[in-house]
């Protein structure tokens, strides 16, 4: 199975993963399911429906609906769940909906991290299996959902779980030649085939650079927050991929 080791709190303390995690990107592909589309026309009535089908709760009625996994080898719990949904509805329709259903299913919202406006919410939860977040955003005369909840056991198991206050990131070289990776004023080289490295950085934006020889440099940046994993690849032609959120 593949592990990644967990960091001190110090933000620049790397470590070697015990075993295997050469494959660790390849792995933990995010699984898609297909977007399904409504051609039903809103309703007239404002109230909202439990869809009893949907993976994590979600109305009836959508214009679009989605949901995607991030799954670890051998493990049939995701990692990280992710709903996304365009529903017909006015956003405090949906708020109240989302807080009715959560609650039914043993969400804890903390109040101390809700922001709710005329067009924008978000609400932290603690929900049986680990942090969750719901995410609403009034758009184009409907509600844009983006619900996510994490499996802080999966997490732990798999050694992927940030240390307090602090966030993880991966770094995984699968190509054939050396990869290098610059971030937080580190140069960090992986060669090919070894073990990848984690590292606890502290929450906000990090400019960095993935290079390997005869390529000229990929540079992005990578915003974290206290809590979240993330994984940086070099994949086996060489290119570097785009950033995955793990946890």
């Amino acid at each position: 199975m593949a592990t990644v080791g967990r960091g001190a709190q110090a933000p620049a303390r790397w470590q070697l993963v015990a075993c295997g995690l050469a494959l660790f990107a390849s792995c933990l592909l995010a699984a898609s399911a297909g977007a399904f589309v409504s051609t039903l026309p809103p309703l007239f009535s404002a109230a909202l429906t439990l869809d009893p089908a949907a993976r994590l709760p979600a109305p009836t009625r959508y214009s679009y609906r989605g949901i995607h996994t991030t799954v670890m080898p051998g493990l049939e719990e995701p990692l990280r769940t992710r709903l996304e949904a365009r529903v017909p509805a006015a956003l405090g329709d949906v708020l109240a909906f989302y807080r009715t259903e959560l609650r039914k299913l043993g969400w804890q919202e903390r109040q101390d991290n809700a922001t709710v406006t005329a067009d924008r919410a978000r609400l932290a939860f603690v929900s049986p299996i680990g942090p969750a977040t719901l995410e609403l955003e009034r758009k184009d005369g409907s509600t844009a959902v983006h619900l996510v909840q994490k499996n802080s056991d999966v997490a732990t198991r798999t050694n992927v779980l940030p240390e307090p206050g602090q966030a993880k990131l991966v770094f995984s070289n699968i190509g054939e030649t050396d990869a290098v990776l610059e971030i937080n004023e580190r140069t960090i080289p992986r060669p090919a085939g070894a073990n990848a490295v984690a590292l606890d950085l502290p929450p906000g934006k990090y400019p960095y650079a993935l290079s390997v020889p005869s390529r000229p440099a990929t540079t992005n940046m990578l915003t974290v927050a206290a809590g979240d994993s993330w994984e940086l690849t070099v994949g086996r032609d060489g290119v570097a991929w785009p950033p995955l959120q793990l946890y």
